[in-house]
C-alpha cells in the first residue's frame, strides 16, 4: 500500500480522486438520473416508461417557448452589457491616472454587490421598482415628468429591472476579471506603441483587447450559462414564479414550476435535459468560433 501511494504514476490520481468522486456524485449521477426520468412519467414514487412523450409535449408547449425566449433575451442583453461596460471600467482603473487609494476603494465597492445575497438584492430591487409613488424609480420618473410607472407589470420595464439587478451584481466581478487580465499584459507593448505614436484609445483597441481574448472568452462563456440558468433573481423580483403574462418566467423557473410546484418530475427532467443541451451547444459553438481549442503555434 505504501509503495502504491508513493508511486509517481498513481499519486496524481489519488490527489484528484476527491474531485472525481464529487463530480460523479453531484453531477454525473444526477445528470444520468435526470435523463432517465425525462423518459418516464413519475407519480408518487412510481415511474412508467413513456419514451419521448415528454419531449414531444415540450415541443408543443407554448409556455416553454415563452420561457426560452425570455432566457435567451436576458442572456444576450446581459452579454452586451456585462462585457463592454466592465471592460471600459477596468481600463480606467488600470490606467496610470488618478489616486491609487480612490481606485482601490472603487474596486472594493464594485465587488461588494457580488457578496450580497440574491434574495436580499431581489427584495431591495423589488422595492426600488415598486408601483408606489414613493418608490425610488418612480421618484426618478417623476423628476423627468413621466409620472408613476408600473415597472414590473410591463414586459420591457420588467426586463429593465432584471438587467439593472444583473448590472448591479456582476459589473464589479467582471471588472476584476478584466483588471487581472490587463495587469498580465507586458508594459513593453504599450511603451513600444507610444514610441510609434499610438494614442491611448488606439493602444486599447490594438493591444489591450487582443491580449484580453482569453479573459473575454471566459467572461462570455460564464455569462451564457448564467443568463440561461437565471432563476432566483426573477423569482425574488416578482415575489414568486408567476409574473404577469409569464414575462419574467425563465427556463429554470419553468422547470421549478413543473417539477416542484406541479410535481411533474418527468416533464421537468425533460426541460432540464433540453436546457443542458442548449447551453452546451451555444458554449461549444462559441468556444470553437473563438479558436479556444486551436493549438498555439510554437
Amino acid at each position: 500500500m505504501k509503495q502504491l501511494l508513493y508511486s509517481k504514476r498513481v499519486a496524481p490520481y489519488v490527489f484528484i480522486l476527491p474531485f472525481l468522486i464529487t463530480l460523479a456524485v453531484f453531477w454525473v449521477v444526477p445528470l444520468g438520473r435526470s435523463f432517465v426520468m425525462s423518459t418516464q412519467e413519475v407519480l408518487y414514487g412510481q415511474a412508467t416508461f413513456i419514451g419521448a412523450d415528454n419531449y414531444a409535449r415540450l415541443w408543443r408547449d407554448e409556455i416553454f417557448w415563452k420561457a426560452m425566449f425570455n432566457s435567451m433575451r436576458y442572456m444576450v442583453l446581459t452579454i452586451l452589457l456585462l462585457v463592454p461596460i466592465p471592460l471600459v471600467l477596468a481600463a480606467l482603473v488600470n490606467a496610470k491616472i488618478g489616486s491609487p487609494r480612490v481606485k482601490a476603494f472603487f474596486k472594493a465597492s464594485m465587488f461588494v454587490p457580488a457578496l450580497t445575497s440574491v434574495v436580499v438584492a431581489g427584495i431591495v430591487f423589488r422595492l426600488i421598482f415598486a408601483e408606489s409613488d414613493s418608490a425610488m424609480m418612480n421618484q426618478v420618473a417623476e423628476f423627468f415628468g413621466l409620472g408613476p410607472v408600473r415597472w414590473l407589470r410591463g414586459d420591457l420595464t420588467g426586463l429593465a429591472a432584471l438587467l439593472s439587478l444583473a448590472l448591479w451584481r456582476w459589473t464589479g466581478v467582471n471588472m476584476m476579471y478584466f483588471v487581472a487580465g490587463m495587469q498580465s499584459i507586458p508594459s513593453e507593448y504599450y511603451e513600444a506603441a507610444s514610441m510609434d505614436g499610438a494614442g491611448k484609445f488606439r493602444q486599447f483597441l490594438l493591444i489591450t483587447v487582443p491580449n484580453l481574448k482569453p479573459t473575454i472568452v471566459y467572461v462570455v462563456t460564464i455569462s451564457i450559462y448564467g443568463g440561461l440558468a437565471m432563476f432566483l433573481e426573477s423569482f425574488m423580483l416578482y415575489a414568486g414564479n408567476n409574473s404577469p403574462n409569464n414575462q419574467g418566467l425563465t427556463v429554470v423557473g419553468y422547470l421549478y414550476r413543473k417539477g416542484i410546484e406541479e410535481n411533474d418530475l418527468g416533464f421537468a427532467s425533460a426541460v432540464g435535459v433540453v436546457l443542458l443541451v442548449i447551453v452546451m451547444t451555444i458554449n461549444l459553438t462559441y468556444l470553437v468560433a473563438s479558436g479556444t481549442f486551436k493549438k498555439q503555434e510554437a
